[in-house]
């Protein structure tokens, strides 16, 4: 069966570049900066990138190349069925992910309309959690469909199983080729906005002024790792599905090394923007840029709205070019996530794509209705705290302890991304990934399962945000228990007979 391949190296790059950068990179990464040292950050940010993310990313890159496949059929076929249920893993993780953060694009994509004349109001807090996500009182109960979410819902997910449905190189590569040149000139239009605002300077100041005293700080150094591994969509199985599209002679490791530099920029400039603006607002209400410093949702939808009603002119305009960003940021991550599952079922079950997309796709979607409820909030804020603290580092993980120490592939894969790279690979590579990476992540997943023990002590129920022991084990617990379960399950099953032979290349 005749494999679909990237029109270009530039669609294939900008596909990786795309899904790289998503919500975190704007929301997420200044702030773990701007915590963790300021402008001394970037050194143990550049190690961990030059030591982790790239060596990681040429790991995938060479495997979803090599044994030409998704993530459970390239892991089939690099050790059988002792490690296909590890695809399947990252695959399954990839899908709840994308149930979930398809309604957080829906809500940018409804925050971009209200931008126009500022509808969230002064008190951008209680709209967002009152008039917009309509948040019940107690978590674990759906209340009524959102319907002003679930509409823009409905669209995320047709543009997103639509672009699916024309292939990867009529879809996928033409839709980035479209979505991450507008993103980027839209963002740098934000940051020269944001730079230009009185008050600029001091939120700029406090982004980058180095604390070198917090690198000698262990913490720091795995929030680094932590953050790049995070910010790279390794583990998800999304970099071998889209490698696996890759002509035979590609240069693996100029790719990664791109792919990677480039995430690293669009998060640079993002600190940039994100900071000068929250420069602006600590100014204009005369308080420390630490008192309006935030992440995720409440700097995405409650603090950036409070700076645009602010703004000395052009709110609407900066207000639809920010949240823009954020949906095509989130778009572009969302097509790659759901292309893993959808690759992945079509070559497990022999199924056309246009099936593979309705199923997959459908699937999730319908899911995703529930986190357009009044209780969607609590629901999304659980299964992202458990699938991504007990899913995406846990994969990371078990992959380079598998291909590395139990399939002893390593020189293999180098030789493979040698012979049509640029760049040898040398001893670094194999260090990084057998030694290095294995530490770090171990000693992340150890410290996250320590935390969550001595929370016992901060709350009532001993759960994540005290949430009810019943929600915690339904909501969260259960979701990336699930994940790993359905894995090996689906591991069980025979290949279609179109994938079940595959002679190695030596």
């Amino acid at each position: 069966m005749e494999r679909s391949q990237w029109g270009t190296r530039a669609g294939f790059i900008m596909a990786a570049v795309g899904s790289a950068i998503g919500l975190g990179n704007i929301w997420r990464f200044p702030y773990v900066a701007y915590e963790n040292g300021g402008g001394a950050f970037f050194i143990p940010y550049l190690f961990a990138l030059l030591t982790a993310g790239i060596p990681i990313l040429i790991l995938e890159f060479t495997i979803g190349h090599k044994y030409r496949g998704s993530a459970p059929l390239s892991f089939f076929r690099m050790g059988g069925k002792k490690a296909e249920w590890l695809g399947w893993w990252a695959v399954l993780v990839s899908f709840v992910i994308s149930v979930y953060y398809a309604v957080i694009i829906a809500w940018a994509m409804r925050y971009t309309i209200f931008a126009f004349n500022q509808a969230w109001g002064e008190d951008t807090q209680a709209f967002l959690f009152g008039d917009f996500l309509q948040l019940g009182d107690v978590p674990g109960q759906t209340g009524d469909i959102v319907w002003g979410i679930f509409i823009p819902l409905v669209l995320v997910w047709a543009i997103t199983l639509g672009i699916l449905l024309a292939g990867v190189k009529k879809g996928i590569e033409a839709a980035n080729r479209i979505f991450i040149p507008t993103l980027i000139v839209i963002f740098i239009i934000i940051v020269i906005r944001a730079v230009t605002l009185d008050g600029a300077m001091t939120g700029l100041n406090a982004f980058f002024e180095p604390n070198f005293d917090a690198i000698m700080d262990p913490s720091v150094w795995v929030a680094a790792y932590g953050h790049i591994f995070f910010s790279l969509s390794v583990a998800f199985a999304i970099m071998i599905t889209y490698s696996s599209y890759l002509p035979k002679k590609s240069d693996i490791t100029n790719n990664a090394f791109i792919t990677g530099l480039a995430n690293s920029s669009f998060e640079l400039l993002a600190g940039i923007g994100v900071f000068a603006v929250l420069g602006f607002m600590a100014v204009q209400s005369d308080v420390p840029v630490s008192e309006v410093a935030t992440a995720g949702v409440g700097l995405a939808f409650v603090v950036f709205p409070q700076i645009i009603n602010e703004f000395p002119g052009f709110n609407g305009l900066f207000g639809v070019l920010f949240f823009l960003s954020l949906t095509l940021a989130g778009l572009t991550s969302l097509m790659s996530i759901t292309e893993t599952y959808v690759a992945a079922i079509a070559e497990k079950f022999g199924t056309s794509r246009r099936k593979a997309v309705a199923f997959g796709g459908g699937f999730a979607a319908l899911l995703s209705i529930l986190f357009a409820t009044q209780g969607g909030l609590y629901f999304l804020d659980l299964a992202d705290y458990y699938i991504n603290q007990f899913g995406v580092a846990a994969v990371g993980l078990v992959e380079v302890i598998m291909v590395v120490w139990i399939l002893r592939k390593a020189d293999n894969l180098k030789d493979h991304a040698n012979a049509i790279s640029d760049i040898p690979l040398a001893g670094w590579w194999k260090f990084s990934l057998g030694v290095i990476t294995p530490i770090v992540l171990g000693y992340m997943m150890f410290g996250l399962l320590r935390l969550n023990i001595l929370k016992e002590f901060d709350n009532d129920t001993g759960n994540y945000e005290g949430y009810s022991d019943m929600f915690t084990l339904f909501g969260g617990v259960s979701v990336a228990a699930g994940a790993l379960i359905l894995g090996i399950l689906f591991s069980l099953g025979k290949w279609h007979k179109s994938h079940a032979e595959f002679e190695e290349e030596k």
